[in-house]
């Protein structure tokens, strides 16, 4: 029997032991877990002062993170390679339900995004932050990297055109969110700069076309960015009194539940997308710097897993999920303290919210089940 005979075998009877050993505890990631732990206990308590102390909403947000949780812990147990197999039925079927939003979805605040199944609405679009970079990893994961331009082109279509599905809804926020989370799966995969350099390219191109077709609303949110104080009762009221909040809590902040902006209900949208001027408020410079570092410690941590990550789907898929998730706090904390547009982005694990919540904690299963998978042939 020759050594390298051996040595497969002894790798294979670590491996079952593993398995086995596996078997008798649930594969969470710890680190991972304990972070939005903390994460979502600080948003718990800023939110109870978002709402003004109404238990009934916050009870709601209780029970929209146990089914996150349930979601993180049932897709933690799930090996990436049942993922990988899964997945173009799932991209196909969310696919489907955003078309079958455009033919019969709820309306609400003017958009098309919602579909009821009698008990609870949810928004299929959610889930196209997770199916988009499923895909992409999905259709690299047999293919030499760097994509060549015909496979450049698929992958483009498989971000793009999900996107201009939830664009028209209109919910440019989500699609920018689709199109990053697909992106930066497409940037791991080693494509060329001339590729990258012709997509701006012809991004500069077409951004005129782009604003013909936005809705007035959409519009006036980008002048608004540009000159918040052109309109300080209408289009630029909602980021004047979000910078009011953020730089009123100074340091130290006012203190909980003694946030002026937010109780005296000058601060729009507080216990969503302006949520992170509440905390401003109240816990100053200060808590803002401690929840900035746990996403930062939740992102790294992600990006560990996707380095240790033993296939291309493995690492594609864990390494766009953790930096799509920095996209979430990028573009939320920019928007409210006014360095980007407002594009409506909750402050994730912290805002109120159903489907964005429950997306998030699937998303963070499938990076704890990565984790697992690549402790698990570790020798």
């Amino acid at each position: 029997m020759s050594h390298a005979t051996i040595e497969r075998g002894a790798n294979q009877l670590h491996s079952l032991r593993s398995l086995l050993a596996g078997g008798l505890r649930l594969n969470v990631d710890l680190p991972l877990l304990l972070t939005i732990l903390v994460i979502t206990t600080i948003g718990f308590v800023v939110l109870y002062s978002a709402v003004d102390e109404n238990t009934g909403l916050l009870l709601r947000q209780g029970v929209r993170f146990a089914v996150g949780v349930a979601a993180f812990v049932v897709l933690a147990q799930v090996p990436p390679r049942y993922l990988r197999t899964w997945t173009p039925w799932l991209f196909c079927g969310v696919f489907g339900l955003l078309l079958l939003v455009m033919i019969d979805g709820q309306v609400g605040n003017g958009a098309q995004r919602w579909l009821s199944l009698g008990v609870f609405s949810f928004q299929p679009s959610e889930l196209m932050k997770l199916a988009v970079p499923l895909m992409v990893a999905w259709f690299m994961h047999e293919r030499p990297l760097t994509p060549t331009l015909p496979q450049s082109l698929v992958l483009m279509l498989i971000v793009l055109v999900p996107a201009l599905l939830i664009a028209r809804q209109p919910d440019l926020g989500t699609a920018l969110l689709v199109v990053a989370a697909g992106g930066f799966a497409i940037l791991l995969t080693g494509i060329s700069m001339r590729m990258i350099s012709l997509v701006a390219l012809v991004g500069l191109v077409t951004a005129p076309i782009g604003w013909q077709f936005m809705l007035d609303y959409q519009r006036a949110r980008v002048l608004t960015f540009l000159n918040p104080e052109s309109d300080p009762l209408g289009a630029g009221y909602n980021i004047i009194q979000s910078k009011i909040a953020i730089g009123s809590g100074g340091l130290f902040g006012k203190g909980w539940l003694n946030g002026t902006q937010a109780h005296l209900e000058f601060l729009p949208e507080r216990s969503t997308d302006f949520i992170f001027a509440v905390m401003a408020e109240e816990f100053g410079l200060l808590g803002l710097l401690v929840l900035l570092a746990l996403y930062l410690v939740l992102v790294g941590r992600g990006l560990y897993i996707a380095v240790g990550a033993q296939d291309t789907f493995t690492r594609l898929l864990a390494g766009s999920l953790s930096l799509t998730f920095f996209v979430y706090v990028f573009v939320n904390t920019g928007m409210v303290s006014g360095l980007l547009p407002i594009v409506g982005v909750p402050l994730p694990l912290v805002s109120a919210g159903g489907t964005s919540m429950v997306t998030l904690m699937a998303g963070f299963g499938m990076l704890a089940a990565i984790s697992g998978r690549r402790k698990l042939l570790a020798p």
